[in-house]
């Protein structure tokens, strides 16, 4: 098998994907070593066309590639589509639109939640996928005829599965079910974050408001010293040495060099250096601007029973609609129902998730609606 190696080639090849209703996409890509994704190859799939695309040939221009992402009379076609808009954000600087993520589709029409792909190609045409090619190190080449096969089917089984998914969506009136997730992956907020928010990463360590202070600081240096130097964040400075930091907050080398965390001689460094006026920096925050510690908001007695009670009726729409519960409501949705009632600003509350379960969770918590456990099932009834 050939793959497209100049920019004549892809521009001929993405006209004539353009020509069509939809187009399905995967990408093949490697970021162990790096911040950023290292893009190895595209595979795309139209109606009548598909092939491979090596985005690191000498040359090649992915211009016409972006075109077609960003032309809205294509539909974009993927599965688990995040890494894949991410690279596509990152080195075209755009957004794909519109955008058919058929894992997100799966979850809609009761296939489980976050069905792998060759799980869904399964059960939907029945054809085998050859997993023997999946560790494959997709930026060396050449690659192999069957290594090459492998990436394409990727591609080419996700047209039958898009118009197979498409076709029930429509049938049982849920495409519009699809249209808030597909507008958090068409949002370029999704894939560009503030280095001032890194440490929301991070899990919450810390107990007092100067050593969250601290910790916000080195968090985002090392944010944007990962993506200047396009390395991972732990070869910046590893999560422990970050807690660490800031709960011992070293206003000198040599107190750097006391922490645990930190590598012998790492004190010594330019980056060492940088995070002791960090540090220090973040200290002479004043006390009224240094920031506040998250606060788990106080359930009221009988809230966790009020969140059971949430699980099993959540369960039984599940079980009712055919859907998975995660495109519903998740653990947070029913806290907050339970604790806030009606004032809970959560997607379960709004739309088609509040026909669909919304409505029936306050009725639980008011108490218009109980569940009761009759013929060995469990049911819901309202009452009046």
């Amino acid at each position: 098998m050939d793959m497209i190696t100049t920019t004549e080639a892809l521009a001929a090849f993405c006209a004539n994907l353009a020509k069509h209703d939809f187009v399905t996409v995967d990408t093949e890509f490697l970021r162990e070593t790096t911040y950023w994704p290292e893009l190895c190859l595209i595979q795309m799939a139209g109606p009548e066309d598909e092939g491979i695309v090596d985005p690191l040939a000498q040359g090649l221009d992915l211009k016409p590639f972006y075109e077609l992402m960003a032309d809205a009379s294509v539909i974009k076609v993927f599965h688990a589509a995040r890494q894949d808009i991410e690279i596509v954000v990152n080195r075209g600087d755009l957004v794909p639109h519109p955008i058919f993520d058929t894992q997100v589709a799966a979850m809609v029409l009761g296939f489980g939640e976050s069905i792998s792909y060759d799980q869904l190609v399964s059960r939907i045409t029945g054809a085998p996928i050859d997993k023997s090619s999946r560790f494959t190190d997709w930026s060396r080449r050449p690659l192999s005829d069957k290594q090459l096969d492998y990436a394409l089917a990727d591609v080419t089984h996700l047209r039958d599965v898009y118009l197979e998914l498409d076709s029930r969506l429509k049938a049982e009136n849920r495409a519009h079910w699809l249209l808030d997730e597909m507008a958090v992956l068409e949002s370029r907020e999704t894939y560009e974050m503030d280095p001032a928010d890194a440490w929301k990463r991070l899990k919450m360590r810390v107990k007092k408001p100067v050593e969250l202070c601290v910790l916000q600081h080195v968090a985002a240096w090392r944010e944007r010293e990962a993506r200047a130097r396009n390395v991972p964040r732990g070869r910046v400075i590893k999560d422990d040495a970050i807690y660490e930091i800031a709960q011992q907050q070293p206003v000198d080398s040599e107190a750097l060099s006391r922490l645990r965390t930190i590598p012998r001689g790492w004190e010594r460094s330019q980056q060492g250096a940088t995070v002791v006026e960090i540090v220090n920096e973040a200290l002479e925050t004043p006390k009224e601007a240094m920031p506040r510690l998250p606060r788990q908001k106080q359930a009221p007695e009988g809230a966790q029973a009020a969140i059971e009670l949430l699980r099993v009726l959540l369960k039984l729409t599940v079980e009712k609609e055919n859907v998975a519960a995660k495109i519903i409501a998740t653990s947070d949705d029913l806290e907050a129902i339970a604790i806030d009632g009606e004032a809970a600003d959560v997607p379960a509350l709004k739309g088609w998730r509040r026909e669909l379960f919304g409505d029936r969770a306050l009725k639980l918590i008011r108490g218009e609606l109980v569940l009761r456990f009759i013929d060995k099932k469990v049911e819901a009834v309202e009452l009046g």
